[in-house]
């Protein structure tokens, strides 16, 4: 593959290419083509989207330019190319859960995250790969195969939302959507040198959805900048009647990004989250980044919850989350579902009422330890993920070190007992390793504040940035 710098037309940033749509200085067209280019070019080999409809896209970019010629009133993501994750629904289009159950499924109804983005005058291109029912953080099911690492295509993107990461680190689309569970935003994000937020539990309503008061699944925007997932985020937030947890509209005018003044705000460090093993080279690029919070004029100290008990709960409620969505589905199609998805389901059945109440006793706490230091601290930042990309043909981590992981999700503690607190949290490019890998750190904001979440990030971004602009592999 040829080197892709951040000069070309498809990798610039979507809010950007927006304001150029916007003036007439771009067209709707002239994007999506440009977008398409990269997907031929890049997607061969790294197979970031599994469908396609290229034709529909550009039919609908066309469409998008006579509405402006017209002077119709224009949506926030008017003329922007878009990819959704193969979890949210899109009628007329194939949705699979990278399951072999559906692999052939079409809906008849979009999902509201889908809704709102084409309200918005969206460009819908395609869907993004995903690992089998979002079950792991390595992009893989027996439907479309692997999806690979932009940087290292040797090497796994990360997961689940990894097609979402790739195509926007390759310029395939402007924005794109994933879920997180136990970092299916961040861990691709902090992969794939991309931003991807966790916003609060409520702040984008997930519809439809059987579990509606489920608080460990979140939807949520990701972007090749801070600015574009603050974009995305003012599109898709905002209360819906159907979904309980859902909160008011919580808009995010990007000019206000840029006002907010850190000189003097505290931040609370944490490298390995209690005592988690985390690869040296992770900690030696995520503690660089933190010294450069100097340059914002921040302190920097030392500080963490009390993770205790954290792993075991997130696995309970994990399990418990698994076993309500697809127990059914076992039953009838043992044979066509992976082994970790059937371990997670059946998990469920070996816990007792007592596992359960233990489980949500340290959520509870969780949350309030958080919270109690989140009013001494603006900010907690920490690893995204424990570990560097490693080998696509690699199911999942099963050592850091010398310390043995348990489960397939292990590795990704780092990223779930943030999950566990409820917190907004963001990957955001940190640096790269010996290698050349991406690293990203991780920021934890105050309950529900993705505004202050946001505009914090994007003042180290603008820090960052000379650590983090490399090209993509050959």
């Amino acid at each position: 593959m040829d080197d892709l710098t951040d000069t070309g037309l498809a990798t610039r940033p979507a809010w950007e290419l927006a304001a150029e749509i916007r003036a007439g200085h771009l067209s709707a067209r002239e994007l999506t083509q440009a977008c398409l280019a990269q997907l031929e070019h890049y997607n061969p080999t790294l197979n970031a989207l599994v469908t396609v409809d290229a034709q529909g896209a550009l039919e609908r970019a066309e469409a998008a330019d006579q509405r402006q010629a017209k002077g119709e009133a224009l949506g926030a993501l008017h003329g922007l190319p878009v990819a959704h994750k193969d979890s949210f629904l899109t009628a007329g289009m194939r949705t699979t859960w990278g399951s072999k159950v559906y692999a052939e499924h079409v809906p008849d109804q979009d999902s509201l995250i889908v809704q709102r983005q084409a309200a918005a005058g969206s460009i819908l291109l395609g869907k993004s790969n995903l690992p089998e029912f979002g079950a792991g953080s390595q992009t893989f099911n027996e439907v479309f195969g692997a999806t690979r690492n932009p940087y290292a295509p040797e090497l796994t993107c990360g997961g689940s939302s990894g097609g979402s990461a790739v195509a926007l680190a390759t310029g395939m689309v402007a924005l794109a959507d994933g879920t997180d569970m136990g970092g299916s935003l961040r861990n691709p994000a902090s992969f794939c040198n991309i931003v991807g937020l966790r916003p609060s539990i409520g702040r984008v309503p997930n519809l439809p959805n059987a579990n509606s008061f489920g608080q460990l699944t979140v939807a949520g925007p990701m972007g090749r900048c801070v600015a574009d997932v603050a974009l995305l985020l003012s599109v898709i937030a905002g209360q819906h009647p159907r979904d309980p947890l859902s909160l008011q509209s919580h808009t995010h005018p990007l000019t206000t990004l840029a006002e907010h003044d850190f000189k003097g705000a505290r931040i609370a460090y944490s490298p390995d989250l209690g005592g988690l093993p985390v690869d040296p080279q992770v900690r030696a690029v995520t503690e660089a980044g933190v010294r450069r919070l100097d340059e914002l004029g921040c302190t920097v100290e030392l500080a963490e919850p009390d993770f205790t008990g954290g792993a075991r709960a997130f696995q309970v409620l994990r399990a418990l989350t698994y076993a309500g969505g697809y127990a059914d589905l076992l039953q009838v199609n043992r044979h066509l579902l992976k082994d970790t998805v059937i371990w997670n389901i059946e998990q469920a059945s070996t816990f007792t009422a007592q596992d359960v109440m233990d489980a949500e006793a340290v959520r509870a706490r969780l949350f309030r330890e958080l919270q109690a230091l989140l009013e001494r601290f603006d900010f907690l930042v920490s690893p995204v993920s424990q570990v560097l990309p490693f080998p696509v043909e690699q199911p999942y981590v099963t050592q850091i070190g010398e310390q043995p992981m348990q489960t397939y999700i292990d590795w990704m503690n780092s990223c779930s007992l943030i999950t566990l607190t409820g917190h907004p949290a963001l990957s955001l490019p940190c640096g790269f390793s010996e290698q050349g890998l991406p690293v990203g750190l991780q920021i934890v904001g105050r309950y529900r504040d993705e505004q202050r979440l946001l505009a914090f990030a994007h003042a180290l971004e603008s820090i960052n940035r000379p650590y983090t602009t490399r090209p993509l592999a050959r």
